[in-house]
């Protein structure tokens, strides 16, 4: 015969006051506090010249992310600010954190300069998120650049997002383009789906072959493709 054990659940506030007593649960959060004010320290310490700046633009902020807490108005005064300062600045979170600010319909002048960071970033991380930003300005008169970034593959899976942003372009060298990235397994999936936005139906074949894909996510994107192709 099966034993069969009965558990009493624990509420929340048990388990509060069970780990309020544990010196490991103390230790291990003592230490993750401490992490935490370590690294506000260092985006702080970063930040501060920005910080200055934007607040005698008229910008009350004490992170740069503020200036995107909703509801968002158009900060342009801003723009010039983190322009100037985000390739003078080493930290990776204020880096990122300008980035994402940068990342609106209204600071298409920061465009050369995030193409510029994209080249130069060494932190894979930081310069997807860069890709990312370059995405949402994505159009024909950037075709070359974006085509130069999509073909480097030195630039590894940091190329997604600009790659996804070929599938925004009217231009006729955008399909070749990706219909050759479709062999390139950092970009491929972008690159499919991009051939979906375009509705490439030369596309088609190539694209069907990762319906035996083993991930059952890239599957699912090719059939979302395939959708929009056949549209």
């Amino acid at each position: 015969m099966t034993e069969q054990r009965t558990r009493n659940p624990v509420t929340a506030g048990e388990l509060a006051a069970r780990l309020a007593v544990d010196p490991a649960y103390a230790e291990m959060r003592g230490t993750k506090d401490s992490e935490l004010e370590a690294r506000q320290l260092r985006y702080l310490n970063a930040a501060r010249p920005v910080l200055d700046d934007l607040r005698l633009a008229g910008y009350e902020v004490s992170e740069i992310a503020d200036l995107r807490t909703p509801p968002v108005r158009k900060y342009r005064d801003a723009v010039p600010i983190l322009i100037r300062w985000l390739p003078r600045i080493s930290e990776i979170t204020v880096k990122e954190d300008i980035v994402r600010t940068l990342s609106v319909p209204w600071a298409r002048a920061a465009i050369p300069l995030l193409f510029d960071e994209f080249a130069r970033e060494p932190d894979d991380a930081l310069r997807w998120v860069i890709g990312n930003a370059l995405e949402g300005f994505a159009s024909d008169e950037l075709f070359d650049d974006f085509a130069r970034i999509a073909a480097d593959r030195s630039f590894g899976t940091a190329r997604q997002m600009v790659v996804l942003g070929l599938g925004r372009m009217a231009d006729s060298r955008a399909v070749p383009l990706l219909l050759a990235l479709l062999e390139d397994d950092d970009v491929a999936v972008s690159a499919m789906i991009a051939l979906g936005k375009l509705r490439a139906k030369e596309s088609r074949p190539l694209v069907e072959r990762f319906l035996g894909h083993p991930d059952a996510w890239v599957r699912r994107k090719a059939k979302t493709a395939l959708a929009r192709i056949d549209r």
